[in-house]
């Protein structure tokens, strides 16, 4: 049974709690999204069960944090839509709430047992290839998780790629599919283009064509709606110097740390399963025929070779490594920690079947000492202290703004100075207009229209601002000498590939009617000739390879059929497809390779379809 764990953690088990543990893991200081949480604010109800605010909140800062670590210093604060990340953050919750349900419904579960051994397999809870209980708790304290909640949020991914491998597991194909598939895969295709190439300098662009296509489009050219703002920058560093940790608040929080250091022991057992194969009372006689030859002096490990039915540690002599409270099954766990080092426990029955469990060795936690620890723990007690009043600061300022008719008396009360910023459009600026919340904020009514100032806006979780307009910027008309070079430019390549195109259709026309030659170079350029083009063919451009697999195929040899496709420049590129080759059937292995690829692909299809099946049934509500 702890094999078939082991032999899972290659497939979805293993994919879906490492994905969640690597992503978490690079998101530390907040709660996870499924954590539990009660909110008075609901933001959705999914067949009655509740998703708060809370939870929404905390989704939006997951996906605004996972976009900051997946691009680094390209990323880019004022190209977030706060409104787009609120609703998809919603919507993976709802999904989430109903593939629950479903998976409840579905009568999916996931033993306690098998979850220890998930964790004890898990790479990121270990050092040197041993799961270490140390690690553990380090990586669930920096994700915000007591061990409770990390296993409730564990078992709920279990759940959901459960039912995700049940129903995305059971797709898929035909014979005939795998070879239809293959023949269009495999299908190579001769073809030749010509390039019909645009001429911009050709074109004569009068000045009324200018003066009218800029009253035509006059709306595209004005100047950008824009803001100037002022505003006051609360900094949570700010308070670091007003704090001061006292010696007894130092020695509590020691006495703390030090309590959460756990013993470790190491572990080995025989295992004897209770299967549809095993009943109780086999499994039982047998766990009892080995303590016998234990007790008239034969060695553990050869038993546990012999007969432990966990191969994973069998071969090992039912070596487990070494592991700290929490990780093992509770009576499992109550027999280890009773015995003696070397001692060999009763008979222990679990829900994998009856265990003989050995000691094998004890090792006791080093403790730091508090000077070790002073400056790390200080630098926590002083953290806490300033986030208190950095909370209560910004709640100070957010009512002293709700008040004020500007910001001067808020900036007053706090110390704070009152900063502007250069204009900046809804599509943000520099400074504080790159984040998007501000950018919002500066152009809601109540601040752009009404002239109030804003709430309380978090732009880190070290800084908040509360800003008000100072000057709106409306858009106006830009005068037609200020871009009557771009509207040049823009006519130019308009007219340049209408000419070329004109040019094109008629020699795609002359090539069907036989006024043109196929073999001959056309106005002294030649066919560029391909021969067995594949669907991903190097060196030829991608929508011009699109276009010929789209091209039905030739009558004949000599009656090519004729596309063309335009060019980033303007410029025509002239397709003649001459042949459609079939490709050889395909091997055995290729075969294989086609019906992995298209069962996988139907089986997405099938889970995304079962997704939308409980959405379209499910009673939703969005507040």
């Amino acid at each position: 049974m702890l094999q078939n764990i082991r032999d899972n953690s290659q497939g979805w088990i293993a994919k879906t709690i490492i994905g969640v543990i690597v992503a978490l893991m690079a998101l530390t200081g907040f709660d996870a999204i499924f954590q539990a949480t009660t909110h008075k604010n609901e933001a959705a109800k999914v067949n009655g069960d509740e998703i708060s605010q809370n939870e929404l909140s905390q989704a939006v800062d997951m996906q605004r944090r996972q976009l900051m670590q997946q691009l680094g210093k390209d990323f880019d604060a004022s190209l977030l839509d706060e409104k787009m990340l609120r609703e998809s953050a919603l919507k993976g919750l709802i999904d989430r709430k109903l593939l629950l349900q479903g998976a409840e419904q579905a009568k999916f579960s996931f033993s306690e047992a098998a979850l220890d051994q998930v964790i004890l397999q898990t790479p990121e809870f270990q050092v040197d290839g041993k799961f270490s209980s140390e690690r553990f708790d380090q990586v669930i304290r920096q994700l915000g998780y007591s061990r409770m909640q990390f296993r409730q949020m564990l078992a709920q991914e279990m759940l959901i790629g459960q039912l995700r491998a049940g129903v995305a597991g059971s797709g898929f194909v035909t014979d005939a599919e795998v070879l239809a598939f293959a023949r269009l895969e495999k299908q190579t295709r001769d073809f030749a283009t010509l390039n019909v190439k645009a001429n911009p300098a050709a074109v004569k662009l009068t000045d009324d064509e200018v003066k009218a296509y800029y009253d035509e489009h006059a709306k595209e050219f004005m100047t950008p709606d824009q803001v100037i703002i002022d505003y006051v920058e609360l900094k949570k560093s700010s308070f670091f110097d007003q704090v001061a940790v006292k010696d007894e608040d130092l020695e509590a929080a020691y006495q703390k740390e030090i309590a959460n250091l756990a013993e470790q022991r190491r572990a080995a057992h025989i295992l004897i399963e209770v299967n549809d194969k095993t009943t109780e009372a086999q499994a039982k006689a047998k766990i009892d025929e080995v303590r016998a030859r234990l007790a008239k002096g034969e060695k553990f490990e050869a038993l546990a070779k012999e007969f432990s039915q966990d191969p994973g540690s069998a071969n090992n002599g039912g070596d487990l490594g070494y592991a700290g409270p929490g990780v093992y099954d509770p009576a499992f766990e109550k027999a280890l920690y009773s015995l003696s080092k070397d001692q060999v426990s009763e008979p222990i029955r679990t829900d994998f079947g009856y265990h003989l469990i050995k000691l094998l060795g004890v090792e006791a936690p080093e403790v730091p000492t508090l000077a070790s620890l002073k400056d790390k723990l200080t630098r926590e007690l002083k953290a806490a202290q300033v986030e208190q009043r950095f909370v209560e600061a910004t709640k100070q300022l957010e009512d002293s703004a709700f008040e004020a008719s500007d910001l001067a008396q808020p900036a007053a009360d706090l110390k704070l100075t009152v900063h502007t910023s250069k204009p900046f459009g809804r599509e943000g600026g520099e400074g504080v207009a790159a984040n998007r919340a501000v950018v919002t904020a500066a152009f809601s009514p109540e601040v752009i229209d009404e002239g109030a100032n804003s709430t309380a806006i978090e732009l880190d979780p070290e800084t908040v601002i509360v800003l008000r307009a100072k000057e709106h910027l409306k858009p106006a008309q830009l005068p037609l000498e200020s871009v009557s070079a771009a509207i040049r430019t823009q006519l130019t390549k308009e007219h340049a590939s209408a000419e070329a195109k004109t040019r094109a259709e008629k020699l795609i026309a002359d090539l069907h009617d036989g006024k043109a030659p196929l073999d001959k170079a056309i106005d002294g350029q030649n066919w560029k000739i391909t021969e067995a083009a594949t669907r991903g063919q190097e060196g030829v451009d991608p929508a011009v390879l699109q276009a010929l697999f789209r091209m039905p195929k030739p009558a004949a040899k000599d009656k090519p059929t004729f596309s063309s496709v335009t060019l980033p420049d303007g410029s025509l590129m002239v397709v003649r497809l001459n042949g459609v080759n079939e490709a050889a059937a395909p091997t055995d292995e290729e075969k294989a390779q086609y019906r992995r690829f298209l069962a996988s692909r139907e089986g997405q299809q099938d889970f995304a379809a079962y997704r939308k099946q409980l959405e379209a049934e499910a009673e939703i509500e969005r507040f």
